[in-house]
Formats: structure tokens, C-alpha cells, sequence
């Protein structure tokens, strides 16, 4: 243990030194985290409430067709546009996000009583007119539940005769759920920040040492070489853990005293604790591999040039949620990064992880950062290591 700690001493020493390394190793990712997640929050919820309450201009084709349509419209805060020229080309360039077209047999079909025909013209591949669309929709949905409501009392019937079912909703989520749904994105930052929390300091201690050829007087001293290297991967793990600790507390205070955004996420002393815990593997698993990947190249710039395939790893399970929502299973624990992601919306959601999930989920991460640390001693034991080039 003496050599593996001097080792590890020696290296966060070094690191401690270079305050410039020291400062985008720790605080870079409690920093940019937090204000990337509160910023884009801040500006949806702000896009959201400008766009519903602020006056919706609405070109209407065939307004005189549907003279009471049209002056209830606007009445609700929708601005009546005149009729374009080639609507379907205002709404593909853009210059328009919604159009409503009243068709020529509206007055015919409203006499007659049955269904008048209103068309709305909108771009559903276009994100910007999603909340247009949706607020033209909901007002003439209520205007036809109204007319069809006094249609049916003009005739002695009662309104609720057309509705055999009354539908009700008992939602069972908690404020806890909902927010882990509305931060479904934080188990990739916080994967992606415990994975290559000490991505600089592995890559400068293994690959940098070689290049520099003060690798081989360390490799030349009675430790064993997988002291060597344990004590590096310690030292590169006490950074990443330090770097989470770090993140977490800058999510808690940004929730706790940044402006409100519709989300609350509380982060008790447990919950960190806990998520410390579920993160512990895959702060190993990245250090050692980034050990033996650093340990196989020549210099810095080589094992940098891996880390853009690396970023995109923890990704892969938020994708695949995205696209294919699962139930939680037990298997799920013992993949890496999907395991991961699972614990912590867990965690987020106030829910309950069982005992054997924590044993599986505990040992499959570990045996993974067993396997690796064993490859990586491995490298460590080839005479090449200490050649630079």
C-alpha cells in the first residue's frame, strides 16, 4: 500500500501544481453543467409562455364564409390576417407558422348541421409552430363543442346525451417522477462527468509521462508495476469522485436559489451519497480504461484523439431510451452506462432500489472495472511502455 499511495500522492501533487489542468479537471463540469441545464430550462419555459399568451396572427382564407368564427377568433386573442396569395409556399418558407382556410360549403354545412369544414395549414417538422398549431386547434375545438352544446339545447336535448362515457384521470406520479422525467438529460452529464472525470490526469500520467520519458525511472523502481499503475488509476479516481462531489452541490444550489423553471430538484445529503455510490463504477471503469488505452499510445495527442469516440459512449443508452422506452429489468443493471442511467433516475424519482438490484448492479460494475484495471496491468508489464517512440 506504501508504494501505491506514494504513487498516487506524487501524481495529485503534480496535478495540484498546474492550476490551469486543475481548474478544467474540477470546476469546468460543476460550472458549464448547471447553467447549461437552468439556461436551456429557463429559455423553453420562456419561449412557452411568450408564445401562449402573446397575440397569435392568423391568416384566415375564406373568413367571409364564417363571419361568427372569425369574430370569435378574435375575440381570444387571435389577430386576423388577410388571405395570402399561395399560402402553402408562406408556410414552407417560413413566413408563416399557421394558417387557417374556411371552406367554401362552411355556410351550407353549418346550416344543415353537420360538419362545417375548417383546414389549418401548418409545417409539423417545424418546431416553432407547434405551440401556434396547438392554441389554433384547442379554440376551434372549443368553438364546435360550444355550437354542437347549444345545437343540441335548441332541439331539447341535453348536451351530456352524446357523451356514454365520462373519463377520468388519477395521476400517481409524484413531484419527484415528474421532475426525473423533466431531467431525463442528467444521467448523461453526470455519467459523462464521472467516466471522464479524470480523463486528464490518466492521459498526462500514462501517455504524457511516455512522451515526456519520465515514465521509465518510475517503471525502473522495486514497485511492482501494477502498483504503479493503481496508484495513478487511485489518483485519477480521487479526482473524478471530487469532480461529481463538485457537480452535484453546484445541481442543488442552481435548483435551490436559480430562477424558477417549472422543475424542482432536491438533492439531499442521501440522495448525493447515493448517487456517489452508483457513479463509483463508472468512475472506475473509465479510468481504467483510459489507462490501458493511454498505456498503448506513444504520446498525448494519440490518446486524446480517442476521446471523441469515448464522449459519445455514455450517450448511447439516453438514445435508446428515447427511441424505445423499457421497463426496469434486472439484467438492465448489470450493463454498463444503461446501468447507470437506470440508478439514477431511480435516485432523481424518490424510488426504492431493492437490495438485489444494488448487489447486481455493484458487482457487474465492479467486475467490469476489474477486468479492465487486469488488461491494463497487463500493458503495464510490456518492456515498450517506457519507449516513447
Amino acid at each position: 500500500m506504501s508504494p501505491l499511495l506514494t504513487v498516487a500522492a506524487k501524481e495529485l501533487t503534480d496535478l495540484f501544481r498546474d492550476r490551469r489542468t486543475l481548474f478544467v479537471s474540477l470546476l469546468m463540469g460543476p460550472i458549464l453543467f448547471p447553467l447549461l441545464i437552468l439556461g436551456m430550462g429557463k429559455l423553453a419555459s420562456d419561449r412557452a409562455q411568450t408564445e401562449l399568451e402573446k397575440p397569435l396572427p392568423v391568416p384566415v382564407l375564406g373568413a367571409e364564409h364564417a363571419p361568427n368564427l372569425v369574430a370569435w377568433l378574435a375575440g381570444q386573442n387571435i389577430v386576423i390576417e388577410p388571405a395570402l396569395a399561395d399560402p402553402d409556399a408562406a408556410i414552407r418558407s417560413q413566413r408563416e407558422d399557421v394558417i387557417l382556410r374556411i371552406g367554401d360549403k362552411y355556410a351550407e354545412q353549418w346550416r344543415g348541421s353537420v360538419p362545417a369544414t375548417v383546414e389549418i395549414l401548418h409545417d409539423s417538422s417545424r418546431e416553432a409552430a407547434e405551440i401556434p398549431v396547438k392554441r389554433l386547434e384547442n379554440l376551434l375545438e372549443t368553438y364546435s363543442q360550444t355550437a354542437g352544446a347549444l345545437r343540441l339545447v335548441a332541439r331539447g336535448i341535453s348536451p351530456g346525451a352524446g357523451t356514454a362515457l365520462r373519463v377520468s384521470h388519477r395521476d400517481l406520479a409524484t413531484p419527484e417522477s415528474r421532475t426525473g422525467r423533466a431531467l431525463a438529460f442528467l444521467p448523461y452529464l453526470l455519467i459523462l462527468s464521472g467516466f471522464l472525470g479524470g480523463a486528464a490526469l490518466v492521459i498526462d500520467v500514462t501517455a504524457g509521462e511516455r512522451e515526456r520519458q519520465s515514465l521509465e525511472p518510475l517503471l525502473a523502481t522495486p514497485a511492482a508495476r501494477a502498483t504503479i499503475m493503481s496508484g495513478k488509476i487511485l489518483a485519477a479516481t480521487s479526482v473524478g469522485l471530487l469532480s461529481l462531489v463538485l457537480t452535484l452541490i453546484a445541481f442543488k444550489l442552481s435548483f435551490a436559489f436559480g430562477p424558477s423553471i417549472g422543475v424542482k430538484l432536491n438533492l439531499s445529503a442521501w440522495t448525493i451519497a447515493g448517487l456517489l455510490l452508483v457513479l463509483l463504477p463508472i468512475v472506475l471503469v473509465g479510468t481504467c480504461l483510459l489507462t490501458l488505452i493511454a498505456a498503448g499510445a506513444k504520446s498525448v495527442k494519440e490518446a486524446q484523439s480517442y476521446m471523441s469516440v469515448l464522449i459519445l459512449l455514455p450517450m448511447v443508452p439516453t438514445i435508446v431510451l428515447m427511441v424505445n422506452p423499457i421497463k426496469d429489468q434486472l439484467w438492465q443493471f448489470t450493463v454498463p452506462f444503461l446501468a447507470q442511467n437506470q440508478m439514477i433516475l431511480r435516485l432523481v424519482r424518490s424510488e426504492t432500489v431493492s437490495a438485489s438490484e444494488w448487489l447486481v448492479y455493484l458487482a457487474a460494475g465492479f467486475a467490469v472495472s476489474l477486468l479492465l484495471w487486469w488488461l491494463a496491468a497487463r500493458r503495464y508489464l510490456d518492456e515498450r511502455l517506457a519507449i516513447s517512440a
